[in-house]
């Protein structure tokens, strides 16, 4: 029993009921013009609904009245956006006919169940007055009896319009399959982002605090004053560049439709060799080609792969002999990373490590290919991407 009550102490059974009675205004305005011809009214709507601004205000309202979450637009189901296309505009025409309909019908009962209650009232009591379309015959004290029944009629009129009319809401006015891909990809591109930002804070923050623990560590062990003062001024600065990526990374989460701007490029690969020369590591480098050919994204996502495969280097091999080649050639950028192997075994690291996973997921976002692993005594990360299809890489 109190589960078919329920709906009547919801705010949202009386919002709908609004919803519907809404509907009849417009062929109360039409009468007041043309009495002789209400039937135009539907007409009226048809057209009506061929414009694309209609939807989007029925959108609105439908939104406000019919569903719970109002105009929270990721759980209420109703698009609230113009029509895109024919398919839309019919969907639109279709919906305001069947409020109307709807609309007309839960009007006539609730104008003339209250008053068919009235009636039953003063026809027990002997009063011929009515205020219903219904004739009751005779006088009948037992009227009084079924007085209650045309008002529980009405509240389950109400509630099953009302949830017929948001059913009815979320099919036609729904969002179409173009919005509903749209907001595919929207979604998909904020995941994508998301997935960049984790990197960004992975490759950035973990060098730092590798190449802080190494010199820490080395200056510890040394003891030597000369070298310790060199080992705090590299752990300053590395600290200060990754509090500078954090800072960049914080502003993208705190306005997420702003882009990242003032990442590192390949351009500042100095800063990141002399960061793991200072960490004790003796790394040669190697840099072939025009560097300012090279694409911003794929710049960017280069920076980031050479620095998480100079972090694995010193996580696991220590500051060791490291050479890096970086080569521009032949609408490529290839990027190498060599080092003594770590282990008696032959490995470095793990092939399912987030590190060198991150690697090879920038490389084929970019359409690229990575490497890693042993190679000829040594520990190889070799990566190539192709700078055609980098260059069309929006930020």
């Amino acid at each position: 029993m109190l589960r078919f009550l329920r709906p009547l102490t919801q705010a949202v059974t009386y919002t709908r009921w609004l919803h519907l009675f809404i509907s009849v205004v417009i062929i109360g305005m039409w009468i007041l013009v043309d009495d002789e011809h209400p039937y135009l009214v539907v007409l009226l709507l048809a057209f009506a609904g061929l414009v694309p601004a209609v939807r989007l205000a029925e959108g609105l309202q439908a939104r406000l009245l019919l569903t719970r979450h109002g105009f929270r637009d990721s759980e209420s189901g109703i698009s609230a956006a113009p029509s895109a296309s024919w398919p839309d505009r019919w969907r639109t025409v279709l919906w305001l006919e069947i409020r109307l309909v709807l609309g007309l019908a839960i009007s006539f009962l609730t104008v003339h169940l209250p008053g068919l209650t009235n009636d039953l009232v003063r026809a027990a009591t002997g009063d011929p007055t009515r205020f219903s379309a219904l004739d009751l015959p005779g006088g009948h004290w037992w009227y009084a009896l079924l007085a209650p029944l045309p008002l529980i009629l009405l509240m389950a009129a109400v509630v099953g319009t009302g949830h017929l009319i948001t059913v009815v809401a979320l099919q036609l006015l729904g969002p179409s399959a173009a919005e509903r891909l749209a907001a595919l990809e929207e979604r998909t591109e904020q995941l994508l982002e998301r997935n960049r930002i984790a990197h960004e804070l992975h490759d950035s923050i973990g060098h730092a605090l590798t190449v802080a623990v190494v010199q820490a560590g080395a200056a510890r062990a040394t003891g030597n004053a000369e070298f310790t003062e060199r080992a705090l001024t590299a752990i300053e600065e590395t600290g200060r560049a990754a509090l500078e990526d954090l800072e960049r990374v914080l502003v993208v989460l705190r306005e997420s439709g702003q882009p990242v701007s003032g990442r590192p490029t390949l351009g500042d690969t100095d800063r990141l060799l002399e960061s793991a020369r200072a960490s004790g590591a003796e790394v040669e480098s190697e840099l072939t080609g025009p560097m300012g050919a090279v694409p911003g994204p794929v710049s960017r996502e280069g920076y980031r792969i050479v620095q998480e495969a100079l972090t694995n280097v010193l996580r696991h091999a220590g500051p060791v002999r490291t050479r890096v080649r970086i080569a521009v050639a032949d609408g490529s950028l290839e990027l190498e990373v060599l080092n003594p192997l770590s282990t008696a075994d032959g490995t470095q690291g793990r092939s399912g490590g987030s590190g060198l996973r991150g690697i090879r997921e920038r490389a084929a976002l970019l359409g690229g290919d990575a490497t890693t692993g042993p190679f000829r005594g040594e520990w190889r990360v070799r990566v190539r991407l192709p700078l055609d299809l980098a260059a069309e890489v929006r930020r």
